[in-house]
């Protein structure tokens, strides 16, 4: 089995969900303040997550006009710039993490929004012959243990030996209108790992009630995809095919459809809870609820607590006055 060294990320959306702020730059572009007190745009925060779960190569795919931004923001700052950081120790060592970073990155462009599947086809050159961790663009991804999320994955992948292991979250049935979902066999060997029998994207609740029951989950729970997977480059093979013969659905190039086909021709195909949570800042709510996250797993996290309490008595304060 080969090693997983190569990422794919997704961040070809318009990101209309939260303009007006990106009518300037990319939904993957806003900044965060991450776990470790610094200011970073999402991509970066993901990107990272790759690459600390031993990812090597990094793909981006990206929407026509706007490799260039990301081209500008993953490397080490201008020369000229140097004097403004001097006794900012911490900003050189970001600026030269940056060049690093500079050198894992890669870059394909989705001519036309056509599908999260097309989408990903376009990273197929970049590829090849080789295993792959795939990630949302505009999703963070946080764990409260050791391991971050990736490196649960990529780790789970290992174990399994199977040829593809997709992160899986256990989700109520209101919302499987928000995400892919799966029905598994547990292991019974204590891995969180499931032997895939079922593939659904976004799936009725009378549908997930007749075939996505999974014996071990409490009721109207089913597993739902986390936003991250590993596959072989076979799934690139059956995307290229059903964009050919332009097999879609609602009208898209849909990645479900193919990791069906994939489960379809082997049973060879896993699935595995991950421990931590995944948070989508392609809209308001959820960039609010990311950074809130962030902040209380992160370096500032006692002062985000006592701020965050204060703010409450102060609306509960209000609100017995009304």
């Amino acid at each position: 089995m080969k090693p997983v060294k190569k990422a794919v990320i997704t961040a070809a959306g318009r990101g209309t969900r939260q303009y007006p702020a990106t009518s300037v730059m990319q939904k993957e572009m806003l900044p965060l303040v991450d776990r470790d007190g610094l200011t970073k745009p999402v991509i970066q925060i993901i990107a990272e997550e790759a690459l600390d779960a031993g990812v090597e190569q990094i793909c981006i795919v990206v929407s026509p006009g706007d490799e260039h931004q990301f081209r500008q923001y993953f490397r080490a700052m201008e020369k000229d710039l140097l004097p403004a950081f001097v006794g900012k120790e911490w900003a050189i060592q970001e600026s030269a993490k940056l060049g690093r970073m500079q050198a894992a990155m890669h870059f394909a462009v989705q001519e036309s929004p056509q599908g999260y599947g097309h989408a990903v086809y376009q990273a197929a050159q970049f590829v090849g012959d080789d295993p792959f961790l795939l990630l949302l663009g505009d999703h963070i991804y946080i764990s409260g243990e050791p391991e971050r999320c990736a490196q649960q994955l990529i780790h789970a992948y290992q174990r399994a030996g199977s040829q593809a292991v997709s992160a899986v979250k256990a989700t109520p049935a209101g919302l499987l209108h928000l995400f892919g979902a799966m029905r598994g066999a547990p292991l019974n060997d204590g891995s969180r790992l499931y032997q895939v029998e079922l593939i659904q994207e976004k799936p009725s609740v009378d549908f997930a009630r007749q075939n996505l029951v999974t014996p071990g989950l409490p009721p109207n729970q089913y597993l739902c995809h986390f936003g991250m997977h590993v596959f072989p480059p076979r799934i690139m093979e059956i995307l290229g095919r059903n964009i050919r013969n332009n097999l879609r659905e609602n009208n898209e190039i849909q990645l479900t459809s193919a990791q069906e086909m994939l489960r379809q021709e082997s049973s060879d195909y896993t699935c595995f809870e991950v421990l931590g949570e995944r948070y989508d800042t392609g809209i308001p709510f959820g960039l609010m609820e990311t950074q809130i996250a962030l902040a209380l797993a992160g370096v500032h996290r006692q002062q985000i607590v006592e701020s965050l309490a204060r703010l409450l008595t102060q609306q509960l304060a209000s609100v017995k006055k009304q």
